[in-house]
């Protein structure tokens, strides 16, 4: 077999999502389209990109009601989105609007993290992207920030994290971050929302298990494994799952851990009897997805 054979076949996939080739290439089938920010109010709500790092691409979508006004800051909405880690962006047609959404009901200053994705940058790379993210967000609460949007109208006293599915995997990592670090003095994080999150036990995940080089690592998945999971930095925990969500077990199994440590404060789930995966993503005007968008907020 030649060279070029040998690199087209197939290494490693996660069906519907992307394929890795023996040659190195990702085959992405879903998350790769976007749609621009805009500066004309959607839903009441105004928004823009932003370059956090321009040595590593880590950037965000900045979400802001347009009836802000400077004498009154609103909470600040840290967003992670989903996708298994490999797909999807903040840009995106499933998660632009999802943001509008969730901006012009809850009343916040928001910001969508584009971190980079695995399997090129594998994990911890999107935790440690969302992190430079979160800090580069928190550099504002003295007012002095590059972003006026930020400077102006956020409330750092009254910050949450949330995310769906891999993007609940990162959003309670970096509450276990903030919950062990000296940084954030100004800074406090009143809650986070976990969607259908993506956790896993002590067993065999195939996809994690690719993406993820290092046993060293297993705490950011396995949420029992973290010895200092009682030390989760915030004031309460909202987390949804799906009556026939794959990944259901999995967010039950992690809020009976999560209220067994003491961590978290206030711990609460929610289930949507009778849907799948992120479904209020794709549905987002059935009953449901109504239901979780006005608990969410």
């Amino acid at each position: 077999m030649d060279s070029s054979s040998s690199k087209s076949e197939v290494e490693f996939e996660c069906l519907p999502m992307f394929r890795v080739l023996k040659g190195g290439v990702v085959e992405r089938f879903t998350g790769t389209k976007t749609i621009p920010p805009s500066d004309v109010p959607q839903n009441g709500v105004v928004s823009k990109d932003v370059v956090i790092s321009p040595e590593t691409g880590v950037s965000a979508r900045l979400y802001l009601p347009t009836a802000a006004s400077p004498d009154r800051n609103l909470p600040l909405l840290l967003y992670i989105h989903g996708g298994g880690f490999c797909v999807e962006s903040p840009f995106s047609p499933l998660y632009h609007p999802h943001l509008v959404s969730l901006v012009s009901k809850a009343n916040v200053v928001a910001v969508s993290v584009h971190y980079r994705l695995c399997p090129e940058n594998p994990i911890p790379i999107p935790h440690d992207d969302t992190w430079q993210a979160f800090l580069w967000a928190a550099s504002h609460s003295s007012g002095q920030g590059p972003e006026p949007w930020l400077n102006h109208h956020a409330d750092f006293g009254r910050v949450f994290f949330a995310g769906d599915s891999a993007g609940a995997n990162i959003a309670h990592n970096m509450a276990m971050r903030a919950g062990s670090t000296t940084q954030l003095s100004d800074v406090t994080i009143s809650g986070i929302v976990l969607v259908h999150p993506y956790f896993g036990k002590n067993e065999p995940d195939r996809l994690w298990d690719y993406i993820c080089p290092s046993e060293v690592h297993n705490p950011l998945f396995n949420p029992a494994a973290d010895t200092n999971l009682s030390n989760l930095g915030c004031g309460k925990v909202l987390i949804f799952v799906g009556g026939k969500d794959f990944l259901k077990n999995r967010g039950l199994w992690y809020y009976e851990t999560l209220k067994k440590s003491g961590g978290g404060g206030a711990v609460e789930m929610v289930e949507s009897e009778g849907e799948e995966h992120v479904f209020h993503l794709f549905n987002p005007d059935c009953e449901k997805a109504g239901d979780l968008m006005q608990k969410f907020v």
